[in-house]
Parts: C-alpha cells; sequence; structure tokens
C-alpha cells in the first residue's frame, strides 16, 4: 500500500461487542489504526496507554483512534477494563487476522499481528503509516506530526 491509496474497508467488533467500519468514518474523520500483537503484553500495554494517556489528540472531532488485534472480543473489554481505554479495540480474531492481512501486518507463523499504524484521511486514503517488529514500539509524537501535516 503505497501512500494516497485507497486502504481496505473492514468491519469489526470492539470490545463492547458493537460493529464498526472503517469506511463509516469517510468524509467525517480522519483515523489512525494501531495494529498491535496481544493485550495484556508489556509493549503493547505501554503503547496503548501512551494513547490513553494523550487521548485527546487521537480521539476527538476530527481524529478517530482503532487499535486492532487478533484477540478476542472478550480478551479486549477485559484489557480496556483492567488499563481504563477509553477508544476502539477491534477484534480481528475470526476470520482470524484477516483485516491483518488486508493491511499487510499478519505474521502467520506467530498467528498475530507485527506492529503497524496507518493514519487514513477523510477520504480514506493512506496518508502515513509505519511498520516495525513486534519488540520495537512506535513513537506517537510521530503520529502527532503526521496528523497535524493533514
Amino acid at each position: 500500500m503505497q501512500l494516497g491509496d485507497l486502504v481496505p474497508d473492514f468491519e469489526l467488533s470492539n470490545q463492547h461487542g458493537e460493529k464498526i467500519k472503517l469506511s463509516s468514518y469517510r468524509g467525517k474523520k480522519n483515523v489512525v489504526i494501531v495494529f498491535y500483537p496481544a493485550a495484556f503484553t508489556g509493549t503493547c500495554t505501554g503503547e496503548l496507554c501512551a494513547l490513553r494517556d494523550d487521548l485527546a489528540a487521537f480521539n476527538n472531532e476530527k481524529v478517530e483512534l482503532l487499535a486492532i488485534s487478533c484477540d478476542t472480543a472478550f480478551t479486549l473489554k477485559a484489557f480496556a477494563a483492567q488499563e481504563k481505554y477509553d477508544f476502539n479495540l477491534l477484534s480481528d480474531f475470526w476470520p482470524h487476522g484477516e483485516v491483518c492481512k488486508a493491511y499487510d501486518v499478519f505474521i502467520p507463523e506467530r498467528g498475530f499481528a507485527t506492529r503497524g499504524t496507518f493514519i487514513v484521511n477523510k477520504e480514506g486514503r493512506l496518508h502515513w503509516s509505519i511498520v516495525t517488529s513486534p519488540a520495537e514500539s512506535r513513537s506517537i509524537d510521530d503520529y502527532k506530526a503526521a496528523l497535524a501535516a493533514l
């Protein structure tokens, strides 16, 4: 996927069982999609807590934050409750990793996503992205700079 490309649409359940469809934000909000390997793990928890602690920058009238893993919705509900996440955690559990595969961040031999962040503009096109290894955390300052450039 190249900058400016239309990103793959998806519909996944959040931690509350609600269906969230990416294309529903088209024409309304920019979207920050954060793929992460697994709930309740150190680096993933740290990254999502950093987003939680600066949530106004990523979840407001102009931007929607969607965090995606291959965990079940039940796991994500417990994870969100424990860490007090007030944003959508989406489950790509079944069909297993299909959205992660569409964004080319699924690691088949491990059964989960690597770390990938995709900023999608209001037209549904890729504005910015970064993909790192499962062990390498990302900087939310980079996200902020990319959002500021929209």
